[in-house]
C-alpha cells in the first residue's frame, strides 16, 4: 500500500502495440517527479483494449523497470471472475505489489455477489487489494456496508472511491478501520477525502502534473492544509478539462500536446473534437504548462 499519489498511467501504444520505449521512459518520469506509486493496466491504460498478452507484458515490464523503486499495482480485474484470478495470480507471480480490481461491469451484480466476487480472488493472492468503485462507469455502485464486509479479508486493504459522493466516503471511512486504505479517484475530490482520513489518490492529472499531485497531497498529510487546498483549487480547471470529453481521451491528447508522444487511444475511443482540444490546451497554457505539440 502506499500514501500520496499514485498514477494511472496511460498505455502508450504505436503500430505495432505497445510502445515500451515510450512507457519506460514515462515510468522514470515519473519516479523523477516524485509519484508514489504506478498503477498499470487501470481505465487510463486503456486496459479494456490489451489484449491478454498485452496486459501480461505491461505489468511484467513495470514490475521490472520500477525495479522496487516505488510500488506498482496492477490493474487485475474484470467482469470474469476466474480471468481476475488468473491474471491476479500471474501479476503476483512477476511481481507487484498489489493489485486493483475493478467492480464487475456490465454483469450488474448483487451486493452479496460483489462480496463473493472480491472474495474469490482474495482468497487465491498473498498481497493486498485495491477495491475501484467507479459507478461512472460500470453502472453498479459499492455500498459502503458491503466495503466494510469485504474489509474484514486480510488481503482486500483499500478502495479506490469514485463514485463522487462524499458522503459515501465519509460513510466508509466511519465504518473501516485505520488500516484501510481509502484513495481518491476523482482528482477533483482529492483534498475532500483527504479531510475524511484519506490516504491519497490514484490520479488521472498526475500522468501531466505528477509533483503538483503528489505535493497536494503530501502537503496534507503533512499538515499544510492550506498549501495543499491551494493546489486543488488551482488544479481544478485543468483537471475538469482532462474529464470534458471520456478519460483518457483528453490526458493523452494533453501529453501529445506536451510533446510526449504517447499516441492515440484505441477505438472504441477516438480523438478529441476540435472545440474540446482548444478548451483543453486554453486550460493548459493558464496553468502555465509548454505547448509543443
Amino acid at each position: 500500500m502506499f500514501k500520496g499519489s499514485g498514477v494511472a498511467i496511460v498505455t502508450p501504444f504505436n503500430e505495432q502495440g505497445i510502445d515500451f520505449e515510450k512507457l519506460g521512459e514515462l515510468l522514470e518520469w515519473h519516479i523523477s517527479e516524485s509519484t508514489d506509486a504506478i498503477i498499470i493496466c487501470g481505465t487510463t491504460g486503456e486496459s479494456a483494449t490489451m489484449s491478454h498478452e498485452e496486459r501480461k507484458e505491461a505489468i511484467k515490464f513495470t514490475v521490472e523497470k520500477v525495479a522496487n523503486r516505488i510500488p506498482v499495482i496492477a490493474g487485475t480485474g474484470s467482469n470474469n471472475t476466474s480471468y481476475s484470478i488468473e491474471l491476479s495470480q500471474y501479476a503476483e507471480e512477476v511481481g507487484v505489489d498489489g493489485l486493483l480490481e475493478v467492480t464487475p461491469y456490465y454483469n450488474k451484480a448483487t451486493q452479496r455477489g460483489l462480496i463473493e466476487h472480491y472474495t474469490a480472488i482474495a482468497d487465491k493472492v498473498n498481497i493486498p487489494i485495491i477495491v475501484y468503485n467507479v459507478p461512472g462507469r460500470t453502472g453498479l455502485n459499492i455500498l459502503p456496508s458491503t466495503l466494510f464486509e469485504l474489509s474484514k479479508h486480510p488481503n482486500i486493504r483499500g478502495v479506490k472511491e469514485a463514485s463522487g459522493n462524499i458522503a459515501q466516503v465519509a460513510e466508509i471511512a466511519r465504518l473501516v478501520d485505520e488500516n484501510f486504505y481509502i484513495y481518491s479517484g476523482n482528482d477533483d475530490m482529492v483534498v475532500p477525502l483527504l479531510s475524511l482520513g484519506g490516504h491519497g489518490v490514484i490520479s488521472v492529472v498526475a500522468n501531466i502534473l505528477p509533483k503538483d499531485t503528489h505535493n497536494m497531497v503530501k502537503y496534507f498529510l503533512d499538515g499544510d492544509i492550506e498549501a495543499s487546498r491551494k493546489l486543488q483549487l488551482n488544479m481544478k480547471p485543468l483537471i475538469d478539462a482532462l474529464f470534458i470529453e471520456v478519460n483518457p481521451i483528453p490526458v493523452k491528447e494533453a501529453m501529445n500536446i506536451l510533446g510526449m508522444n504517447v499516441g492515440s487511444c484505441r477505438l472504441p475511443l477516438t480523438n478529441m473534437s476540435n472545440e474540446n482540444r482548444q478548451k483543453l490546451i486554453d486550460e493548459m497554457k493558464l496553468y502555465g504548462m509548454e505547448i509543443r505539440g
